[in-house]
């Protein structure tokens, strides 16, 4: 099993995802999950650097850790700029909070804070199953509106 970040560009058909976690244990947990289930990953260290990632990939998962570069929940620089996004092109994205705070797959709040789904730390060993199962519900919610769009 590869756990390397693949730095190249994607191909058309790739499943995608940009990890904004600057806290190495938990980039190591997650990482590797999201490769097992077939993703290119993308690291985004810094802010400017997930802008300039944001602006230029149409990333299908989004994964956050709520305490980016010293931020919360409430005043996070990654989680802003995807807010910030009009709705056709905010629902590309599958985005997940890392969070301490709030219960995994705890859709009112993951809900209030404009994500699609909370992943609380204690629950990081099983990202896998949980983020799978999350991109299925959505890929169902969201199936006519993106038929709708391609139109």
């Amino acid at each position: 099993m590869s756990t390397e970040l693949d730095n190249s560009f994607f191909d058309v058909g790739d499943k995608t995802a940009l990890v904004c976690i600057d806290h190495q244990q938990y980039q190591k947990a997650i990482v590797p999950q999201l490769t097992e289930l077939g993703y290119k990953v993308h690291l985004g260290l810094f802010e400017e650097d997930v802008l300039l990632k944001l602006a230029t990939y149409n990333y299908d998962v989004v994964v956050v850790y709520e305490n980016f570069k010293g931020s919360n929940q409430y005043d996070n620089p990654i989680l802003r700029e995807l807010t910030k996004r009009a709705g056709a092109l905010r629902r590309q994205h599958f985005v997940v909070l890392l969070s301490h705070q709030g219960a995994t797959n705890d859709a009112m709040a993951a809900f209030t804070l404009s994500v699609d789904q909370l992943v609380n730390i204690h629950d990081i060993s099983n990202f896998r199953p949980v983020l799978r199962r999350g991109v299925a519900q959505h890929r169902d919610l969201y199936a006519f509106f993106q038929e709708a769009q391609a139109q």
